[in-house]
């Protein structure tokens, strides 16, 4: 039995063991593999029954921070028609050891099939208040932006303390300042060192951003930013990050954007890694498609993609199903 047999694919959220022959499984396990701050295990047990399980790594830190885990599992036959058994949805259950979740499947299965669980949360309890705690909304861009900023400037922001310039959006405004913003951005500091409109007027139209998603963009230029306005106007940021040259804030947005790829937006971001080229974004929307099979999950929606997406995005989508079936 070769390596290959022990291992599980991943992405940040994803998780896929493929088995090329259930019916000659007693036991198995499988390697660990990383999905957020845990190592974790995939298990098959069959006797009469098949059982399923998922659990953590046995170390200190999972006895005293357990994961809380949200998601779904399935069991997909990847011969023929793909037939799916799909766990119910769980949510928020925490798991310690082997026993914590088991998953009986009495259905005769044979074959070649493919363990998939998606991670829909994963939470810890705080030390203090018990409270349950995301370890994926902990706030990393806020700690970010607010490492490359003095914190009076959230006030000078927020108060509008002697600002010298408007930013005009779409349906409002800010007031903003000249040397913060072109300190932040090259694009700003040539519009303010030349005799443009803006060094005239002392107004930036901005008319492609609302004015909520252009308090976010200044409010992390200003290193004031929330995790949760920044998860909301993500596509907005990395469309003013590539427009005015913020390198830090693209980088933070394609991270972002990687995080939580599922079935319902993986084509609008394979579209937006495209446009903005973002190679790492791309490959992990190839890879959720094709590798872990899931373009047989929306095939309407890819059908109505193929009508507008960029020919060159159709023809690496196919290159990458043509060296899947080669490789499986």
């Amino acid at each position: 039995m070769s390596d290959s047999a022990y291992r599980v694919d991943t992405t940040p959220r994803l998780a896929q063991w493929r088995i090329d022959n259930l019916a000659s499984c007693t036991y198995r396990k499988s390697d660990p593999f990383k999905i957020g701050k845990w190592n974790w295990h995939l298990a098959v047990e069959k006797n009469r029954t098949l059982f399923i399980k998922i659990y953590p790594e046995i170390s200190n830190f999972t006895r005293d921070n357990p994961p809380i885990a949200s998601f779904i599992i399935r069991l997909i036959s990847s011969a023929g028609d793909r037939k799916t058994l799909i766990h119910p949805e769980v949510i928020d259950k925490q798991i310690k050891s082997s026993d914590d979740f088991v998953w009986p499947i009495e259905i005769p299965l044979t074959g070649k099939f493919i363990i998939d669980v998606e991670f829909l949360d994963l939470k810890t309890a705080a030390p203090n208040s018990g409270e349950l705690c995301s370890i994926w909304t902990e706030g990393l861009t806020e700690k970010q932006s607010n490492a490359t900023a003095l914190t009076s400037l959230g006030r000078m922001l927020s108060e509008s303390i002697h600002t010298d310039i408007i930013i005009n959006a779409s349906d409002g405004s800010i007031g903003a300042h000249r040397a913060v913003l072109a300190s932040r951005s090259p694009v700003f500091r040539s519009m303010f060192s030349h005799d443009l409109k803006e060094k005239e007027l002392s107004a930036i139209n901005i008319s492609d951003m609302s004015i909520e998603a252009c308090q976010c963009f200044l409010n992390y230029i200003y290193g004031n930013i929330q995790n949760e306005e920044f998860l909301i106007h993500r596509l907005a940021l990395l469309r003013a990050a590539d427009k005015y040259d913020l390198s830090d804030l693209k980088e933070a947005c394609h991270e972002s954007l990687m995080e939580d790829i599922d079935a319902k937006n993986v084509l609008e971001r394979l579209q937006t890694a495209s446009l903005y080229q973002l190679p790492k974004l791309k490959a992990c929307c190839m890879r959720y498609l094709v590798r872990f099979g899931k373009i047989f999950d929306i095939r309407d929606d890819f059908n109505a993609f193929l009508q507008y997406a960029d020919r060159e995005i159709i023809g690496e989508i196919f290159n990458e199903v043509l060296a899947a079936w080669k490789g499986f």
